[in-house]
């Protein structure tokens, strides 16, 4: 488990908290090992029947820790656990909520999208830059957000890097409701123990029916080859390099 993983479970909800407040909950390995195992496990636990992600501080996440995320490009690490921890978003039968106070960068976005029920703070700021480091999207967005928005929107999000506020987080259909930053996860919470009233079998089936899982996995499968084969470019290379230096990316030497 990872100290930055908190977890509670009450009323037949298990809310599992992004604890990394400093960094802005950026992702590290271990959080997402642990993210997926209490997902995974609440799949199973028949006295769990919602799941909630929250987070501390005033982002939800800033996605992937770039320290580490950099450590894996140039082969100093093992593998990311952000593809287990996506894999189990897209097979999770049971309702997700998400309670989103602020930025959601990369996998903070993107995991929005396999939520049943997302609130968003005013000020919150959805993002997925991944051309900007070099990459392609993932956990099956390149399929779920232009269907979701539209292909220009969704383009606009993934290769221009234009961000999504709040407000128009719920106009586009990627929210239910925009509320002031304090009471983003009351409602979330009163959600998900609204859900956890209901009969569970229903739920259940219900989601299964307005998702095609083994689509969303294909999908998630295609992106991963590509994103590994984009995270060896010197492409992303010069993104990661640039990012960690604070300075603008140079990708003019580099052919298309």
């Amino acid at each position: 488990m990872s100290e930055h993983i908190k977890l509670n479970q009450e009323d037949g909800v298990l809310e599992i908290t992004f604890a990394r407040p400093d960094k802005k909950n950026a992702l590290s390995n271990a959080m997402y090992d642990a993210a997926r195992v209490a997902l995974e496990d609440a799949q199973t636990d028949r006295a769990i029947r919602v799941v909630l992600f929250s987070a501390e501080g005033s982002a939800f996440t800033a996605g992937n820790d770039m320290g580490e995320f950099a450590n894996f490009a140039s082969g100093q690490a093992g593998e990311l656990q952000a593809l287990p921890f996506i894999q189990a978003l897209a097979q999770a039968e049971k309702p997700v909520v998400a309670a989103v106070p602020g930025l959601a960068v990369g996998v903070g976005m993107t995991m929005l999208l396999h939520c049943d029920l997302v609130y968003v703070a005013e000020t919150a700021k959805l993002s997925a830059p991944f051309v900007n480091l070099g990459l392609v999207p993932e956990a099956a967005s390149s399929l779920l957000l232009p269907a979701r928005i539209g292909h220009v929107r969704a383009f606009a999000v993934f290769a221009l890097g234009e961000s999504i506020s709040g407000v128009e987080a719920v106009i586009l259909g990627l929210a239910n409701k925009i509320l002031p930053q304090d009471q983003v996860l009351p409602a979330a919470r009163a959600a998900a123990q609204a859900l956890a009233r209901k009969p569970a079998g229903s739920l259940v089936s219900t989601k299964k029916m307005m998702r095609d899982a083994a689509a969303l996995l294909a999908r998630i499968d295609q992106e991963n080859a590509v994103f590994a084969e984009r995270l060896k470019s010197e492409e992303a290379r010069e993104a990661l390099r640039a990012f960690l230096e604070r300075r603008p990316p140079d990708f003019s030497k580099f052919e298309s």
